[in-house]
């Protein structure tokens, strides 16, 4: 989507505050001993409090309103009645839609007790999507963002998963651009748009290269097998830089 009135731009926020909230909440709740499925249940009562709608169920008819993906799992986890146990890294992902807008965020979660590798790698994961949000704005490259995540992997001995890509959101969940690496791409001249609306979401790892399919034929495994975290925002790009919608009300 390219934005090009205000009303536009009002109508993303309110979506991209719902799926914010949502997920703030889901990880205030997050406790051992709870299922996953019962953490998605807290989201879908948020979300369907705030009239909007889960954009995987409506999209991809996904078995839940919210992706949660637990330890090895670092993408598209279904709810289920997995338990989340002390020490588990937990990766929630909220997307939605209200009057035609769609937003998509995510982030990963400790519960404690923490470690001091997974607490850095939370750190620099979310660090890695800030330095991608900095290089979004108007007519500038949008291989800046993959390259610029890759230097800051690259001099921290991070990976970074190259089959799980950033994307353009706004009417639908994907849209064009359809994939926006979070690593470097030499080949990709495209330039960002004034008003373009699009995700910032890259995996860092250590050690995992790609995300492999799981047998239920939704969960994403990193292979080689290696501890992954993400952190997503939807941003819009303007001449002053980039806007992040997807920030929660407090």
């Amino acid at each position: 989507m390219t934005i090009t009135k205000q009303d536009e731009l009002d109508g993303l926020k309110v979506i991209g505050r719902i799926v914010a909230d949502t997920m703030q909440t889901m990880a205030r709740a997050l406790e051992p001993g709870m299922t996953t499925r019962e953490l998605d249940e807290i989201g879908r009562a948020f979300v369907e409090r705030a009239e909007a709608v889960s954009a995987p169920q409506a999209c991809y008819d996904f078995p839940g309103t919210t992706c949660i993906s637990v330890n090895e799992e670092i993408a598209h986890g279904i709810p289920s009645e997995r338990i989340i146990a002390a020490g588990d890294l937990v990766n929630i992902d909220v997307s939605a839609s209200k009057n035609g807008f769609f937003a998509d965020t995510g982030a990963s979660f400790q519960v404690p007790p923490v470690t001091k590798a997974v607490t850095r790698l939370c750190r620099d994961g979310r660090r890695a999507m800030q330095i991608g949000i900095v290089q979004v704005g108007s007519n500038r490259p949008l291989a800046g963002i993959g390259n610029a995540i890759g230097r800051f992997a690259s001099a921290r001995g991070y990976t970074l998963i190259r089959n799980l890509a950033s994307h353009g959101v706004g009417r639908s969940l994907h849209e064009y651009p359809e994939e926006i690496a979070t690593w470097p791409n030499r080949h990709d001249k495209r330039r960002i748009n004034k008003g373009l609306v699009l995700t910032i979401e890259p995996f860092l790892s250590k050690g995992g290269q790609w995300a492999d399919d799981g047998e239920d034929g939704w969960t994403l495994y990193s292979e080689p097998r290696a501890p992954v975290v993400q952190y997503e925002h939807t941003v819009v790009a303007t001449d002053r830089g980039p806007i992040i919608v997807t920030l929660p009300s407090a």
